[in-house]
């Protein structure tokens, strides 16, 4: 596959020195997509948790973004919604590249 390339998008003549959108942490983005499975699956947070071998004090403060876990917490919070890390970091990939700016695929 190709690399990405990032084209700036200029809106209502806004100056071309605009800063660039900050990307969002990568615990901020996997916690987002973890908290969108639990929620898609109709599971409480004490019961991905449970299933996990984590708290749900642990478990609630990845799905905020505030604790960035090892890829084992990772792997169990994830399988416990029945995903794997792959899947895991595929979804929060193909997420993030519908919210930011338009990209060329360069072959």
């Amino acid at each position: 596959m190709g690399d990405v390339v990032l084209f700036a998008v200029r809106r209502n003549n806004e100056p071309q020195e605009r800063p660039h959108e900050v990307e969002p942490l990568w615990r901020e983005s996997v916690g987002r997509q973890l908290r969108e499975e639990r929620a898609a699956s109709g599971r409480r947070l004490i019961d991905v948790a449970g299933d996990a071998g984590v708290s749900p004090q642990y478990l609630s403060e990845v799905e905020r973004g505030l604790k960035d876990p090892s890829s084992e917490l990772l792997a169990a919070m994830a399988g416990a919604l029945g995903l794997s890390v792959a899947d895991l970091a595929s979804r929060v990939a193909s997420a993030e590249m519908s919210s930011h700016a338009p990209r060329c695929l360069a072959a």
